[in-house]
């Protein structure tokens, strides 16, 4: 996007108070918290001896990829394409594109991608024979095999291979193909991720692992190796890195957290180990209907998938918000409350439903310390396929 509009705010940066006189809606990164999220999911992988390849669905952003890498992330993942070629371009090594590439225009993208990259730096999942054949062909073009994963279809079966006699298949076919190299399984169970009890979320994981280990030690019998075998994500990430089933996590959400996220991980009386990073702020726009305030933050604003938005800082936080059109929410105080009504232009920032596909709807970053503004990121991968 036009470079002025990036920076609307960046007058800003290093203001003090700065962070309350945002041109809104804003989202806002609190830099310490999600810093101290990155630092707390690489020492839990590096104290069990699980590698770590985050998601950057959850941010999208060149930047933060890098604060995970030097922490000690071996990579990223990225579901589109898109993203993998924004994370290449900006130098981030060990890029697994978690879904299928099929059409042709894709498998010409990720061919271009994989001859720019150092080799072994792009990987991609395939669950299908006559896309490994595609994929094959297309190889032709590199001066090394293409890496691939067989992707086992274990959660909602959005992709992947529907059984472990499939998944040996395919490992088979891609093993006996000069063209591409055998790096590992994926197994992601997406479906896992949020169940709110941690005793059903721990025995689902659990059957999931055991099922991972079945396939792994079948192949090997079969003489094929797996390298790589990867999955996990927010909701199981210490339950996943707690036996040797998976070699490594594609955990994403940690490093903002969210309402669902953050109601998963404090289940059962525990706080969650990961702190909420990532707001949203709004102003309060009208003033004018008594039983409550708009904002300037709607269905243009936050993600619509996951419930509404958590009132975090500005107001009572028991206020409640509803989604009142593209542009605007409609915030209600708590029953019975006295307190003073927001004034108009006052702030409020809330906490994302779901961070992912809001990330999505904003082009910035608004990197704030307490009160301060102190960097404005782009959110690169925005929109990318």
């Amino acid at each position: 996007m036009p470079q002025d509009l990036l920076q609307v705010n960046a007058p800003l940066i290093g203001v003090p108070g700065g962070r309350h006189l945002l041109d809104t809606p804003a989202l806002l990164i609190d830099l310490p918290a999600m810093t101290r999220n990155i630092e707390r999911m690489a020492a839990l992988a590096k104290a069990r001896g699980i590698h770590l390849r985050p998601h950057v669905k959850t941010h999208k952003s060149v930047e933060i990829a890098r604060r995970q890498v030097a922490a000690g992330a071996i990579g990223v993942s990225c579901v589109t394409l898109g993203e993998a070629e924004v994370m290449v371009q900006g130098g981030i090594p060990g890029v697994l594109i978690t879904s299928p590439a099929v059409t042709p225009s894709k498998i010409s993208r990720l061919i271009k991608l994989a001859q720019r990259a150092r080799p072994g730096d792009v990987m991609v999942v395939v669950d299908n024979p006559q896309n490994l054949a595609d994929l094959a062909r297309a190889a032709s073009e590199l001066t090394h095999p293409l890496d691939v994963l067989v992707d086992y279809g274990a959660g909602y079966n959005r992709t992947g291979a529907a059984t472990q006699a499939k998944v040996l298949e395919l490992a088979a076919l891609v093993a006996a193909e000069p063209r591409l190299r055998l790096r590992g399984l994926q197994s992601y169970a997406g479906n896992l991720q949020h169940i709110v009890s941690r005793e059903e979320r721990s025995a689902a994981a659990a059957g999931l692992r055991e099922t991972v280990a079945d396939i792994v030690a079948a192949a090997k019998r079969q003489g094929l190796h797996f390298d790589i075998v990867t999955g996990a994500g927010t909701g199981t990430h210490d339950l996943d890195s707690q036996e040797n089933a998976f070699t490594e996590l594609q955990a994403g959400s940690y490093v903002f957290m969210d309402a669902e996220y953050t109601q998963v991980l404090a289940s059962d009386g525990q706080p969650s180990p990961f702190e909420v990073s990532l707001f949203v702020q709004t102003a309060v726009v009208s003033t004018n209907a008594t039983g409550w305030v708009t904002v300037d933050g709607g269905t243009k604003c936050f993600s619509t998938d996951s419930g509404v938005p958590l009132v975090a800082k500005g107001v009572d936080a028991a206020s409640r918000y509803a989604f009142f059109g593209d542009e605007h929410g409609k915030l209600m105080p708590p029953q019975g409350s006295t307190a003073q009504r927001p004034a108009l232009g006052a702030r409020v920032e809330f906490v994302t439903p779901h961070c992912d596909p809001t990330v999505n709807l904003h082009d910035a970053y608004h990197v704030v310390e307490g009160g301060t503004l102190v960097a404005i990121w782009p959110v690169d991968a925005r929109g990318r396929r």
